[in-house]
């Protein structure tokens, strides 16, 4: 698909990645999960490239000789306790304020790797309130990259997923989404634009895209 497949649509509705679409925690992730590598004597350069990914599945891949169990609760308590510098990304609120205020609201949710507890946390920390339509890895047998939260997230709003819009920042959630038959805006906060070929248009962050509700439905544009 092309950028028009994104431009000239209405959508039923938008299901937004949370860290790094929505919010910056970038700063955390890299402090929690550099902490987490050096207490378990992993090198932290083992991180790279798992962007978007459950903490559990990056967890296999890095360290498959730990306690899996106690290797999530740890980094999970190390995320949760490190909201510093946690905000909202650029032309985020503007977003949802457009989305939620409009009258019907356009329906829209939030689809997250990140455990219920841990979202929550950095939603509030950014000022963006839980919506009805949210999906975390607690809520899914296999997460991104394979479609189950986007699936479960349209199921929840009551849409078919080939007629919502994705909008995420990492290639295992452009995947995901893709595998879900959802059309996809991608921004490049985390990844750069090679890397994010799979989506159907790409932009710097949600400030260069202009939502608007129309009739409870969903249409973008770009600023």
């Amino acid at each position: 698909m092309t950028s028009s497949a994104v431009l000239e649509r209405t959508f039923d509705a938008v299901i937004f990645d949370n860290d790094g679409t929505l919010v910056d925690s970038s700063a955390s992730v890299e402090r929690s999960w550099v902490r987490w590598a050096r207490e378990h004597g992993i090198d932290p350069e083992r991180l790279r490239g798992f962007h978007g990914m459950p903490a559990a599945a990056i967890i296999e891949q890095i360290g498959p000789h730990l306690d899996a169990r106690d290797a999530l609760a740890r980094i999970e308590e190390l995320e949760i306790a490190d909201v510093t510098g946690i905000v909202a990304l650029p032309g985020v609120l503007e977003a949802i304020a457009v989305l939620s205020g409009a009258e019907p609201p356009a329906p829209f949710a939030i689809a997250t790797s990140a455990t219920r507890a841990l979202a929550e946390i950095r939603l509030a920390a950014a000022g963006i309130d839980v919506p009805a339509g949210f999906v975390t890895v607690d809520d899914v047998e296999r997460g991104k990259p394979h479609p189950d939260p986007f699936l479960l997230a349209a199921e929840r709003l009551g849409v078919d997923p080939a007629r919502a819009l994705v909008c995420e920042d990492a290639p295992s959630g452009i995947d995901a989404a893709r595998a879900a038959g959802c059309a996809v805006l991608a921004v490049t906060t985390t990844a750069p634009v090679s890397e994010l070929a799979g989506a159907d248009l790409v932009v710097a962050s949600l400030a260069d895209v202009a939502f608007a509700a129309v009739d409870g439905r969903v249409r973008v544009g770009l600023r």
